[in-house]
This record gives structure tokens, sequence and C-alpha cells, in this order.
């Protein structure tokens, strides 16, 4: 598991020499203490700062702006959508909080309270939202009255405070975190149904498009659906390194369940009083310790170009005796060219630091695209671009410089895409048997198996499994499913026919359908049941 609360002094892992010459460097390797790597590099690497409540981080302005980047795409799109931003109180009194009971089941672990006002106590304690559907859905019952105010579209960029118990992780399983969630109403199922679908291939987009983070679509079990819910969607992600999958954004369909509770009713063209459909959706700054996780190495972050706040570093390499001044300002034109065509560049002109610093400083921050020019790069007009990614050096005339570096960040892009894609599939394990299912999970495989879809039987996987790592469980039923052979069912037109035609088989045929014995088909990995449909198993954060 990643990332303890407190980094540690030694641990099970094997410590990586800082560099010598430039006191940079991470303690760990990611191969072989994942979770000491990560605490260091979320540190080094200027993203989180450790806070003086455990569980609590400070976010940098590193982590902030990547949070940023994919807030500027998602607000634009879900106001395509004709989503309005708003913005609910943090506290919620426990009458509303309670009113929903499989709703704050699901949350009362993790409720803060508010029980003190100074010196004194309250009369009553207050809340702090886990998330806002009891805050949000009393208003949402009196603003809604006839179908001409239906559909009502929300969303609301804010904090939430979740008291985590078990192994605060920055950015993973934080105490307070900020996310997005949204929440809609709708006269009927069909265009809930339908925005689903919409806002969970956003959240693919944030995940694949600018975190370059493979994911996949599809749809939670029962037993782990949002707590009150209809049904859950969700895209999740694998980190390799650890063998878990992690859930990274969710879309629910809340059906009618807190219209019943909260009274959200309308009259409809007809004159009807109904019940609206609901939606919630959110994704949370997660999504950037998955990110830090997938693409990290063993230098620190490397970060994807389309969410890094700096996209290019340009650094000058004088010699001695070298025409510094002349470098000094190559380095700040390359930053003014690069900047008026909308490329996030700047210059480190410092003087106190060797170039060779500068380069394991900026690669720790995981600048995409390092530019260095020196004596010989002025003299040919041209410069020297290294990708964070894979290490590739390159001359660029800086006659063809926006074009080029444009070019090589669309390179690293896709190419921390297909890396890390290329990474997740050759941990995927299709399995048919228990047995393959608990070798595969010991080698910390994403495991795909046949499965009846009966919750007694995930809770057994989850009792089975349950051990120092954590249990297994079940992360998602894809969209897109391999093909399942069904097990032999006689139709009851052929079973006329074979009635009619070959009356000693189908006494045969009939014998064992009593039995529940199939000639064919996929059986559950887990109970030996037909098998209904593919899920994706695994520990998870």
């Amino acid at each position: 598991m990643a990332g303890g609360e407190k980094k540690k002094s030694g641990g099970g892992g094997k410590k990586k020499e800082v560099k010598k010459e430039t006191g940079l460097g991470l303690s760990f390797t990611k191969d072989e203490n994942f979770g000491e790597w990560y605490s260091e590099v979320v540190v080094n690497g200027e993203m989180i700062e450790y806070y003086d409540i455990s569980g609590c981080y400070i976010l940098r302005p590193w982590a902030m702006s990547i949070w940023e980047n994919m807030q500027t795409f998602f607000d634009a799109e879900i106001k395509k959508m004709k989503v309005k931003n708003c913005y609910f109180p943090l506290f919620v009194s426990p009458g509303v909080l309670q009113k929903e009971k499989d709703h704050i089941e699901g949350f009362a672990p993790e409720v803060a309270w508010v029980t003190k006002s100074g010196e004194s106590d309250l009369e009553v304690p207050i809340a702090i939202r886990p998330t806002s559907e009891t805050v949000m859905y009393p208003y949402y019952s009196k603003w809604i009255r006839g179908h001409r105010d239906l559909p009502l579209k929300l969303n609301q960029w804010c904090n939430v405070v979740r008291w985590e118990f078990s192994n605060p992780t920055p950015f993973i399983r934080s105490r307070e975190f900020l996310w997005q969630e949204g929440h809609t109403a709708f006269a009927t199922k069909e265009e809930a149904d339908t925005e689903v679908l919409q806002i969970l291939e956003l959240y693919r987009r944030i995940y694949e498009e600018f975190l370059a983070i493979p994911v996949t679509k599809g749809r939670k079990s029962e037993l782990e659906k949002f707590a009150g819910g209809l049904y859950t969607t969700s895209v999740e992600a694998f980190i390799p390194n650890t063998g878990r999958g992690i859930q990274g954004a969710t879309s629910h369909c809340l059906g009618q369940n807190f219209a019943k509770m909260f009274e959200i009713n309308f009259e409809n063209e007809k004159g009807e009083k109904s019940m609206v459909w609901q939606n919630s959706w959110a994704y949370s700054t997660r999504t950037i310790g998955v990110m830090v996780m997938v693409h990290g190495d063993n230098k620190g972050l490397v970060l994807p170009p389309k969410v890094a706040a700096l996209q290019v570093i340009v650094i000058p390499v004088p010699y001695k005796d070298a025409d510094t001044q002349g470098i000094f300002d190559a380095c700040a034109a390359t930053v003014a060219t690069l900047s008026d065509d909308g490329i996030r560049a700047e210059a480190d002109l410092r003087e106190n630091y060797s170039p060779g610093w500068k380069y394991s400083n900026w690669e720790m921050k995981g600048v995409p695209l390092r530019i260095e020019i020196g004596p010989r790069d002025l003299a040919n007009n041209q410069v020297r671009a290294v990708r964070r990614d894979n290490g590739e050096k390159t001359d660029i005339s800086r006659v063809f410089l926006v074009e080029q570096v444009k070019g090589m960040l669309d390179k690293i892009q896709q190419n921390l895409f297909d890396v890390a894609k290329q990474k997740r599939d050759a941990c995927i394990e299709v399995v048919k048997t228990w047995d393959e299912f608990v070798k595969a999970l010991g080698q910390k495989k994403l495991i795909l198996a046949p499965w009846c879809d009966e919750e007694e039987v995930e809770k057994d996987v989850k009792t089975r499994t349950r051990g120092e790592m954590g249990a297994a469980k079940s992360l998602c039923t894809p969209f897109e499913q391999p093909e399942l052979p069904e097990g032999y069912c006689i139709s009851r037109r052929k079973e006329y026919e074979v009635k009619a035609k070959y009356r000693i088989l189908y006494v045969l045929y009939n014998s064992l359908l009593s039995q529940r014995k199939y000639y064919a088909g996929t059986k559950c990995f887990a109970s030996g049941k037909p098998a209904k449909k593919w899920t994706y198993w695994g520990r998870s954060y």
C-alpha cells in the first residue's frame, strides 16, 4: 500500500543513494519500496506538504495547477450540457443527514462532527459534509414544482471531509479533499441514464486524454455501489507496482430513492404528480495521486504535458569563457517564443545552481521537456531538447522551434499513455477457477473472471481472501464484455422438437435439466454456478 502518513526511516525496501553531485534524488526505488517512494515523490516534487493534522495535506502550487487544468476542461464540458455551478454550505444538520438511512449508513464511520463553539458545547452537533446529497436535496424539493423546472442540473467545486482511519495517503485517501460534485434531477429515467454515461465519458477523457492513464468504464456491483443509489458506474484504474485497482471517478444514477425521502415531486405535463429521477457524479484530487503512481519513476514525477503547470523548462549551459549573456538572452527569447504560442515555458536562470543540479531538480518535478542552450547551440542557432519520459535528446533549429516542441509534447503525452496501457494490460489475468484466481491475486494481477453476479458470493470472496494485504473485491463489470458462452439450456421450442422426434433422448435431456446440469458454458470462478458476466476483481485502494 502506498504512502503512509509519516515518512519512515528504513522499511523493507532497498535505499537508493542520493546523487552526491546535486544533493538531489530519492532514497527509495519504485519497485522495491513503493510506499516510501510515493511519499518522497509527492513531497520532493513539491506536490504536497505534510500538515500537523493527520490525514490532511497542503496542496502546493505544483499540484493545484494540475487540478486547475483538469477543472478548466471539465467545467467547460459540463456547461455545454447546461450544468450550472453553485455552492452549498459545508455543514449538515443531523436530522437531514440521517433522513436517508442507507445513505448515511454508508458514510457514518467517516462523518466528522462539530460539537463545540469556543468553550461551549453545541446544543445540537453539526456534521461536516462527506458528500452533499442530504445538503442539497431539501432545496431541490423547494425549487422543483412542475415539469418546466426540470431538468435541474447543478455542480459545485468544493471540499469534503471523510475521517479516514485506514492509512491516510496523500491524494489517495485524505481526510479532506477537493472535488466537484454534480447533482441533477430529471423527469424521466431515460434522461438520467443518458447523463450517467455522458459524465462517465468525460471522466474517461480526464484520465486517458489528460492524465495519460488507461481506465475501464463499467458498472459497480450491488455491494460496491453508492449507498442509497440505484446503480453506480465508474472508471477504474490500476497500479501495476502494487497490484491494486483504484476507483478513478463515479457517476451514479440515484433513481427515485432520494426523491422519495426528500419529497422532490413535480407536476407533469398531464397534471399528474411524479417523483424526479436523480443522478450524482464526482471526481476528486485522487486523480493526481493516480497520475503520480502510474507515471512516476526513480527520478521523481513524470507529468503529462496536458496537465503540467510547466511544459518546458529552458536551462542555460554556459561553459568557461562562453558568451554567458548571449546564452541567457537566447533562453529568454526561447521562452518568449514558446509562451507566445500557448506553450507553458520558463527559464531557470539562477546562477547559484549548476546546470546538473537544475537537470535533477526539474526531473524530480516531472517537467515534460527540458531545453538546454550552450555555446555550440548558440553558434548553430539551435537548442537541445531532452524528453522527461524516455530521456531522448534531439537538436532543434530555433527556426522550427514551436512546431518541433509541440510535436514532442504530443509524442510525450501519447507515449505516457501507451506505456501505461502496456503495463496495465500485461497485468490483466483471465481466470476461470478459484485456484487460478488465488494464484493471480498473489501475483498482484488485475483479474477478469466470470461471475454469477450474486452478492453472497462476492461477500464470500472477500471473506476467503482477507489477509494482511487486504481482501479482494469486485472492481467493476466492464461495459465491453468478452464473449461468455452460456450453459446449455434447452429452449421450450427445442423441447417440443426433441419430444416429437427423439422421445428417448428427451427423457435424458429432461433428467439432466432437472438436476441443473449443463453440457457446456461458463461457470462462476467462485461458486461454480452459471456465470452471467465478466467482472474485474482484485485488491484496491
